[in-house]
């Protein structure tokens, strides 16, 4: 069983509604981590917030 969850997006910019968006598929999943990637950055590193959902 895993205890994380991916969401890739592939835009402009992320904003606040995309991170509660991921933490609420944690919430109803019973999951802990969760990784927002977005494919839409000059940098990989840029691109990527971790959410964590109750630690």
């Amino acid at each position: 069983m895993t205890r994380s969850f991916v969401e890739l997006k592939s835009i402009e910019t992320v904003n606040a509604v995309h991170k509660k968006q991921l933490l609420t598929y944690l919430k109803l999943s019973g999951k802990k981590l969760g990784l927002l990637v977005n494919f839409n950055v000059e940098l990989m590193k840029d691109g990527i917030t971790r959410i964590a959902n109750g630690l």
